[in-house]
């Protein structure tokens, strides 16, 4: 098999595993250590708290030296409801594109990491490498945050992470944070032809969405601002809502889910906490509510240098922002200067017919093949 093959194939094994956010993922879990023991590293396994999926951890190089995080998600998104043109859990290759779930968000960069790994090996790393490994990405980045509390206890702090979200292997600085919320509304039942006996859930719920709304218009005109993103003001949206049984039932229960995106500087929490105010106000009924997801903002770095090292071993010029959500808000949070870059581009991501095509691949990995030059200085 040629070097060049060798990201592809690594690749078929874990676009097979149909491991999916929020259920055990033992399987893609158990590929990833199977391909990194093949080339002789060991990973350190770190069960989330859910007990039935994990995080890993791998490191190329002293442990005791700072050095620099080459991290992916390990989940995908389902499939139901789309229609592909072959089997989405099985790599097709077909002109140089390779179709598959994940192939381009994001199993295509860690086929990338672990395929490069025998050249880490040889190149004798004078600062570490290390491949992190996350599960649940996909439902609000539930999984890094877990591994990243043990960080500490498996390596001197980092350098510098790079997270491999499909970027087009530009550079990106920045993107905003985000905290998707479950409003519940609970009145009391009874037949419509008696509405004075019951408490309409959905009539409060409407004061909420009214808020959210005027919310969003006032961050719109109020900001803050940054005119990295578009829109340059943080959003709030309210995107579901569930309430009542039949026409002629009083509804008891209403939800609503809703989401803030937030630009760096601005907390998502403090806008969502606006909500929970009014939501707390509502009078005659039960409130409550849960958290869906939630990630910080990852914020332009304050030194250049490691967007200026992305540039140079990318040959690309860095991109300020995106609109979509990453765990390198998290790494940064933890203290970890944090950039993104991969294959493949978001467009496809999440979609039918998702894929990364075979030079897309070879050119990340020659991004890290450069960043191992750097480390082994």
């Amino acid at each position: 098999m040629t070097p060049e093959a060798i990201p592809e194939a690594i690749l078929a094994d874990l676009v097979a595993c149909a491991d999916l956010p929020g259920a055990p993922n033992a399987r893609v879990a158990g590929c990833v250590q199977a391909h990194l023991a093949r080339a002789g590293v060991e990973c350190a396994v770190l069960p989330g708290p859910e007990g039935d999926r994990v995080n890993l951890f791998a490191t190329i190089g002293p442990r005791d030296v700072p050095g620099y995080v080459l991290s992916g998600h390990m989940d995908v998104v389902p499939v139901a409801g789309q229609v592909w043109a072959s089997d989405p859990f099985r790599l097709r290759a077909e002109g140089g594109r390779l179709y598959g779930r994940g192939a381009t968000d994001m199993k295509g960069f860690l086929a990338c990491m672990i395929a490069m790994v025998p050249e880490f090996l040889e190149m004798g790393l004078r600062r570490p490498i290390h491949l992190a490994f996350s599960y649940d990405e996909e439902i609000g980045c539930r999984g890094a945050p877990h591994m990243l509390a043990r960080l500490p206890e498996l390596c001197a702090p980092p350098l510098a992470c790079i997270v491999g979200e499909p970027t087009d292997m530009q550079p990106v600085l920045s993107h905003k944070g985000k905290q998707a919320l479950e409003l519940v509304i609970e009145g009391k039942a009874a037949h419509s032809s008696q509405p004075d006996l019951g408490v309409n859930a959905i009539y409060p719920a409407a004061e909420v969405l009214l808020f959210i709304r005027d919310l969003a218009a006032r961050l719109a005109v109020e900001g803050p601002f940054d005119a990295r993103f578009s829109p340059a003001c943080s959003s709030v949206v309210a995107g579901v809502v569930q309430g009542g049984a039949a026409v002629n039932i009083i509804p008891d229960r209403c939800t609503v889910q809703m989401e803030v995106r937030s630009v760096p500087g601005q907390a998502p929490e403090a806008i969502s906490a606006e909500v929970l105010a009014r939501l707390a106000a509502l009078e005659g009924v039960r409130v409550s509510h849960r958290e869906l997801a939630s990630y910080p903002a990852l914020p332009p770095p304050e030194d250049p240098g490691l967007a200026d090292l992305l540039e140079r071993l990318t040959g690309k010029p860095a991109l300020q922002s995106v609109s979509y959500g990453t765990e390198a808000g998290l790494f940064h949070a933890a203290g970890v200067p944090s950039i993104i870059c991969g294959p493949g581009s978001i467009s496809r991501a999440h979609r039918p017919d998702e894929f990364v095509t075979v030079a897309e691949l070879a050119e990340c990995c020659a991004m890290l093949r450069g960043l191992g030059q750097v480390a082994a200085g």
